[in-house]
């Protein structure tokens, strides 16, 4: 006999809405990657601390590793596959990643591009400092961050110009 208890849950996923029934100890990594196919969503430590599962819920970052499914019921969830457009082509800051060669192993990007994707939706403008302070939940062990940095302010850049050119 199975002591699981589930729970049936509705939310938005990359733009859709989708159902699912899951265990209420599953966390939301496990859920996405296993129910919905959400490979973007890498699990590193399983405790919060690395953000390679990085993804946005009703547009905040959260470490999806921690967050048990069942409290995602009625919100938003987007991964890096909703990023893509309706034609299959990558966002301007997946792009940026491989223009400044930002990516190395790749297994830390999908968090990296999530956390990014928070910042740059702001709208606002960030000093280099404020980037990397903005990334520090997230941790990469082959790139040295520099190109990733580069990566969000050239994109946060090109944003904010055609912001201005929308005027």
């Amino acid at each position: 006999m199975s002591n699981k208890q589930y729970k049936q849950l509705s939310f938005i996923l990359n733009g859709k809405k989708v159902s699912a029934s899951v265990d209420v100890r599953e966390s939301l990594a496990d859920m996405l990657r296993n129910e919905f196919g959400m490979t973007s969503v890498k699990k590193g430590c399983e405790v919060g601390e690395c953000g390679a599962c990085t993804v946005l819920i009703n547009g905040n970052p959260y470490d999806s590793c921690i967050f048990l499914a069942a409290w995602i019921d009625g919100k938003e969830v987007t991964t890096v596959e909703g990023l893509v457009d309706i034609d299959g082509n990558i966002s301007d800051i997946q792009q940026a990643f491989i223009d400044e060669a930002a990516v190395q192993c790749g297994f830390c990007t999908p968090g990296f591009i999530m956390s990014a994707e928070h910042l740059l939706n702001t709208g606002k403008r960030f000093s280099r400092d404020e980037i990397r302070k903005a990334l520090s939940g997230n941790m990469c062990r082959c790139t040295g961050y520099q190109n990733i940095i580069n990566a969000v302010e050239n994109t946060m850049d090109k944003r904010l110009a055609e912001k201005d050119t929308e005027k």
